[in-house]
């Protein structure tokens, strides 16, 4: 039976998993912990896996291959169609699910608002890459949407940060009291603020740190290099010490951490290595590995 990789989920109580997809047995998750070994060999081409949408997959009609540094698994087809149907096009103005509007921090200085479904609980924020986040307020989608639009602009910060940035800026975190003050001055400055819907309710500053779950210590975590592609045959091994987003940070051998961008892994047939065929092997990544010196045309 194949499985194709979906890439990484995090569920709202802060456990990461690997999300697979089987044709004909629909969707599975494998959770993975910290330090744990992972072991695995890239297989094929990596392809589209079509639209998951409505408790079911529709596969990718065309059956499409995608690019291995792609950082959505998907063709552009299959990707408009998704966009077409997410919260963030704004095409279910009728949307009875209520809605929570937040403050999310990725490092000093650099925050961003947004909106999550309220029965998503802090997931959202966890595949974000959030370290840390508070609730602003909570209503419908349009009254959400409102409000963000406004705490946006009042505020002077974005609806959308760069993955690098946010990657960049973990290796050197304050300490937590540090960023709680700066979510909790922000909440402050937004709920000061007039011109919030009426049918919004605003929530009080209540910060959730996530550096716990995300396995960070303090002060940030430093890491070698980013795989950002996988190919057929490659191989990645090494032990799971962090995960923040979509990123899982294995401690590779020869010494250092790499991260493993887990949007790069959904739409590959990954197949598991045996303890026997990598230990005292000296594998460690033998993919394309950005940020590290290189060593055998790039490669390790």
């Amino acid at each position: 039976m194949t499985w194709w990789c979906t890439g990484v989920r995090w569920h709202a109580e802060g456990r990461p998993a690997l999300g697979w997809y089987g044709p004909g047995r629909g969707r599975h998750e494998s959770v993975v912990a910290y330090g744990s070994a992972l072991a695995f060999r890239a297989r094929g081409e990596r392809r589209c896996l079509g639209v998951w949408r409505g408790g079911r997959w529709t596969p990718c009609p065309a059956g499409a291959a995608v690019a291995g540094r792609a950082t959505r698994g998907q063709c552009e087809e299959c990707a408009r169609v998704d966009r077409a149907h997410s919260v963030a096009a704004d095409t279910f103005a009728d949307d009875p699910r209520p809605y929570h509007v937040y403050v999310a921090w990725f490092g000093p200085g650099l925050v961003k608002v947004g909106i999550t479904g309220v029965a998503r609980g802090g997931a959202r924020l966890l595949e974000q890459g959030a370290v840390a986040y508070c609730w602003l307020g909570r209503g419908p989608l349009m009254a959400a949407r409102r409000t963000e639009e406004l705490l946006r602009v009042a505020l002077g910060v974005p609806d959308r940060i760069p993955y690098a940035r946010k990657r960049a800026l973990r290796a050197r975190l304050p300490e937590r009291a540090e960023r709680a003050r700066e979510l909790a001055e922000l909440h402050r400055r937004a709920s000061g603020l007039g011109g919030w819907p009426d049918s919004l309710e605003r929530l009080p500053c209540d910060v959730v740190d996530h550096a716990g779950a995300f396995g960070i210590a303090d002060g940030g975590v430093e890491v070698t290099g980013v795989v950002n592609e996988l190919v057929d045959g490659g191989v990645v091994t090494g032990t799971l010490v962090a995960a923040a987003g979509p990123d899982l940070h294995l401690a590779v051998r020869g010494g250092g951490t790499v991260v493993l961008d887990g949007r790069v892994l959904s739409g590959w047939r990954l197949e598991a290595l045996g303890s026997g065929e990598y230990e005292g092997s000296g594998l460690g990544v033998t993919v394309p590995v950005r940020g590290i010196p290189a060593v055998q045309g790039g490669l390790f």
